[in-house]
């Protein structure tokens, strides 16, 4: 079995690195396909009006002058069109409620399911200043991954897992089925002299109980199914 990893922070991400680890769980043979550079916001995007240069830097591990969603197209079309899985992460900061917009490390799980693959996007949740723990955020990943694979997603459905911030010395969390929040985010702004920048706190954003950003918030793993339309 091929499984392919991708992200939106770029292919020497040491979330990447960790969903590797997190992935060895699983067996079969991972295969990297993954952004040169870091992608985080773009969303969906893909690129169709230049060519897209790729490297195969070694044996199943590939860097892509693209997105997220190019590296999953590129890898489904050519690189590993017999992928059996496609994981994306583990990105640095949640992606939760109306991330699932804005995310590239969710867009390639979406562009993988839309291609009919089963796809989880992972991402680690993180209070600004504080440092990610990328090994127990791989352990965590891989409980997951083994709680989730006996489970059928419909057509056209994935998996968005946000980890929470916990302190060092805290138990592991549970982990929670739980609803995308549709909450929006808010939209606060402050002029400075280059410009309107963007100031309303991720961290305070609005929530409804049991939500995915009410259940990460509050400490737990935030597991949904998200639908790519």
């Amino acid at each position: 079995m091929h499984i392919l990893l991708t992200n939106d922070d770029g292919i020497d991400a040491p979330g990447l690195a960790a969903l590797r680890d997190a992935a060895a769980v699983l067996g079969g043979d991972l295969v990297v396909v993954a952004p040169a550079e870091c992608h985080s916001g773009c969303g969906h995007r893909v690129t169709t009006d230049r060519a897209i240069r790729v490297e195969e830097l070694a044996r199943g591990r590939f860097r892509v002058g693209g997105t997220p969603a190019d590296c999953v197209r590129i890898a489904v079309a050519q690189l590993v069109p017999d992928a059996a899985l496609v994981l994306s992460g583990i990105n640095a900061g949640g992606n939760l409620g109306a991330d699932v917009h804005h995310s590239g490390t969710v867009a390639a799980a979406r562009e993988a399911a839309l291609h009919g693959l089963p796809a989880v996007a992972a991402s680690q949740y993180h209070r600004r200043g504080t440092t990610i723990d990328w090994t127990r955020a791989a352990a965590w990943v891989a409980d997951v991954l083994v709680s989730i694979r006996d489970q059928r997603l419909l057509p056209g459905e994935f998996w968005n897992v946000n980890l929470p911030d916990l302190p060092a010395a805290a138990a592991a969390p549970e982990v929670v089925a739980c609803a995308v929040d549709a909450s929006p985010f808010g939209v606060g702004y402050r002029i400075t002299d280059e410009g309107w920048t963007y100031a309303s706190s991720y961290h305070e954003r609005p929530r409804v109980a049991g939500g995915d950003v009410d259940v990460c918030f509050g400490g737990r793993i935030a597991v949904s199914r998200v639908r790519v339309v």
